[in-house]
């Protein structure tokens, strides 16, 4: 049966393109040429980042398929940057693009569930189910255990969404924890590995990949490759790639 999943692979296969763009929306990066239209207080930033943004998805939505949009970046400007931030979601959607929240959520299972309905399911107004920000991927924290991720899971089978389980990170310092050895000399990230190869099980779509996929570092190549016989069925989310370095991001999603 077709799932989110295959639905990110038919679009990356017609774009020949695994990429995706993240939109790390801050003030300091908009151009003085967009900052100039606008007034200096939160509502005219927020403009400004706004048009900006827009500017950038318009100037890619036909050749790359997904957009990963980073929430800290839009929570900073509290209110007015959430609202920004749904916006950019509704935007992207509306450009038919594969929309990513990245929010690396993961809490005691209460949390969670408020968390994922929040971008993954529904809530009850005036008695209908509603979406709130209805995103199709989100980044998951899972280093709370299994009844962190479980409501999220629920969610993706619910409402075939997906999402993105952090295993190794890219940035420097993530072996102090992700690298530590258990007592059975397999490193941690491993372990997060195989308990997210049996979360996806249920959730695997005619492509064989499933809906419940992992975040991995480009930056550690050897581990990569190891993960990927851990995690068969899962797609990879991989940031330290190419011009993630640099001031703006992008991402790559390999099979």
């Amino acid at each position: 049966m077709e799932n989110l999943m295959d639905r990110l692979i038919e679009k990356i296969k017609a774009y020949n393109n695994p990429t995706v763009i993240g939109v790390d929306t801050r003030y300091e990066l908009v151009p003085e040429c967009v900052k100039e239209k606008y007034s200096k207080d939160i509502y005219g930033m927020c403009n400004a980042m706004l048009e900006y943004s827009k500017a950038l998805i318009d100037a890619t939505y036909d050749i790359i398929p997904a957009v990963k949009l980073q929430s800290a970046y839009f929570e900073m400007y509290g209110v007015e940057g959430i609202k920004l931030y749904k916006e950019m979601i509704e935007y992207c959607k509306s450009k038919d693009m594969i929309v990513m929240a990245d929010v690396k959520r993961g809490d005691i299972g209460s949390t969670s569930s408020g968390y994922s309905k929040a971008y993954l399911g529904k809530n009850l107004i005036n008695e209908k189910e509603e979406a709130i920000f209805d995103v199709d991927f989100a980044t998951v924290n899972p280093y709370m255990g299994s009844d962190c991720v479980n409501p999220f899971i629920e969610d993706c089978r619910k409402y075939d969404k997906g999402i993105f389980i952090l295993v190794k990170t890219s940035n420097k310092s993530s072996g102090e924890l992700q690298d530590l050895k258990t007592e059975d000399g397999e490193e941690i990230y491993k372990k997060v590995a195989r308990l997210v190869n049996s979360w996806g099980e249920e959730l695997i779509g005619k492509n064989g990949y499933s809906n419940v996929s992992a975040v991995v570092g480009a930056t550690y190549p050897k581990q990569l490759e190891e993960l990927r016989k851990l995690m068969p069925h899962s797609y990879f989310l991989i940031p330290g790639y190419g011009a993630q370095r640099r001031k703006s991001r992008r991402y790559s999603i390999r099979i």
